[in-house]
């Protein structure tokens, strides 16, 4: 597969907020078919690697879906929003700076933990199954803008998650994988049971 031609291709599927922040990368070495690292807050840009050895082996829906997903996660990740995780950490590090001008090693030590914890929330929340959950169904959205069903794309993406699996030389999809495969099955028709509210 002639990886520019079809970065030129994936930046056409990718909605308007996504082409401004992410950027596609051939890396022909990885094992992973589509990669990305966490985008933290400093970076302007958030990458996503692809393996277009591998890549070329799904079918052409499931590379929409399967990057429509990655770009949805990313995008999805916010450090920035008025909640009471970023309140604390600021609150912490606040605190931290007014303890350090007093000299006040203990104040400075839980006010630094206090932030700390709040960071650590922060990032869990980010990495967890509610939030590839939500980027599944931006996708979806977005490839039904696409000209997909609800249903079709909702088929690609499960379908691109188990093949990925296989490519990869995974024993089996991890429990997060499972979640969104299940969800999927619901949305798609494939199955009655979906996933509990909460």
């Amino acid at each position: 597969m002639e990886s520019n031609i079809e970065i030129r291709r994936l930046l056409d599927v990718m909605p308007a907020s996504g082409r401004m922040t992410t950027k596609i990368v051939s890396r022909p070495e990885q094992p992973k078919v589509i990669d990305t690292s966490f985008p933290l807050p400093w970076h302007q840009e958030r990458p996503m690697y692809i393996n277009f050895d591998l890549w070329g082996r799904l079918p052409k829906p499931q590379r929409d879906l399967l990057l429509l997903q990655k770009v949805a996660w990313l995008t999805g990740v916010k450090w920035f929003r008025p909640d009471i995780y970023q309140g604390v950490a600021l609150a912490g590090l606040v605190g931290a700076l007014i303890e350090s001008t007093q000299s006040d090693v203990v104040g400075v030590a839980v006010a630094a933990g206090l932030s700390a914890i709040a960071l650590g929330c922060i990032w869990r929340t980010n990495k967890s199954q509610e939030s590839e959950i939500n980027a599944d169904l931006a996708a979806i959205k977005v490839a039904q803008r696409r000209g997909y069903s609800e249903t079709e794309a909702a088929q690609h993406l499960l379908f691109a998650i188990e093949t990925v699996s296989k490519i990869e030389g995974n024993s089996g999809l991890n429990f997060i994988d499972l979640i969104r495969c299940q969800n999927l099955r619901a949305i798609a028709g494939l199955s009655p049971v979906g996933i509990p509210e909460k």
